[in-house]
């Protein structure tokens, strides 16, 4: 076996060799993320002087990681959250433009296919918590109405968890699909977003563990929306005052993204029914960057 290099030599010659046969990939692209991919691992090794036996753990945890990946839960996503990676690959994707909602991370608990509501509906599903209205509205950046946008809505309740990660359950809870009226307006009851811990019972939880970093996120709502000629918007909506706001697990807090959520007394609520026991409400403006048209293609995307 041949012996470490020492810090600062030249790499080792196996990672030239590897560099050269990646060479005639085909596809561009991949022969760049390839080439880049190998040239930082293997620096990585070298500088740290990679033991057997750490790189062994390594290939042990990610086998952990792909072990623990259900359709309901997704833990290479989780781990990609809580190293920053999520949130740097949204910022350089999605950059916000002046005055527009800025992105943040997509998260593992979205559901495709979600229940479809009318506005109005309670989209709670028996979730635990107190009630809470949500009315919003979906701007483009003049100010102007983005009619019928679709909103997808999703939130943990307030034991912690999202309904997926309860499997004695048969429906949907505090998620749903809903369609923005020709104002841009959508609202719906749900229930008030508290704090909870990322899940820690696999091995992104024992890496968090061992980084002496705790799990939580900040109180939050997962909106994604989308409507012709607009970029998809993925983001969250945060509960101002939080405790976590500066400490979020998954680094995905942008100020811009803090609201207020009011606790109102009992009486007749914005959409003129009455609540018997205290409530809360969330009123926030979403703006939409408008999409880009496409990139020209490169020379070896166009078919012959």
């Amino acid at each position: 076996m041949t012996a470490a290099s020492p810090a600062g030599a030249d790499p080792h010659p196996i990672t030239g060799e590897v560099l050269a046969r990646l060479a005639s990939t085909p596809d561009a692209r991949m022969r760049e993320l390839m080439t880049a991919l190998v040239r930082h691992l293997h620096a990585f090794a070298h500088e740290t002087r990679l033991t057997e036996a750490e790189w062994f753990a390594a290939v042990s945890f990610l086998t952990a990681v792909g072990q623990t990946c259900t359709e309901r839960r997704q833990e290479f996503i989780l781990l990609s959250d809580v190293l920053g990676l999520s949130m740097l690959v949204t910022d350089q994707n999605h950059p916000a433009a002046p005055g527009c909602t800025e992105s943040t991370v997509f998260g593992p608990f979205h559901v495709p296919d979600a229940p479809r509501f009318e506005l109005g509906a309670d989209i709670g599903g028996g979730a635990a918590g107190e009630p809470c209205w949500v009315q919003a509205r979906v701007r483009g950046p003049g100010g102007e109405p983005v009619p019928h946008a679709e909103i997808d809505v999703w939130q943990a309740d307030a034991e912690g968890f999202y309904d997926v990660q309860r499997a004695e359950l048969g429906h949907a809870q505090a998620r749903g699909v809903l369609r923005a009226d020709a104002d841009g307006a959508f609202r719906f009851w749900t229930v008030l977003a508290e704090a909870y811990p990322i899940p820690t019972d696999g091995p992104v939880g024992r890496l968090l563990e061992a980084t002496g970093r705790h799990p939580w996120r900040p109180a939050h709502l997962h909106f994604m929306i989308a409507a012709p000629g607009y970029e998809r918007l993925i983001t969250h909506v945060f509960r101002r005052g939080d405790r976590y706001l500066d400490s979020d697990a998954v680094f995905g807090v942008r100020p811009s993204l803090v609201a207020d959520w009011i606790r109102r007394e009992p009486g007749v609520a914005p959409d003129g029914t009455r609540r018997d026991a205290p409530y809360w409400t969330l009123d926030f403006d979403f703006v939409l960057n408008p999409a880009v048209a496409p990139a020209p293609a490169r020379p070896e995307e166009i078919p012959e």
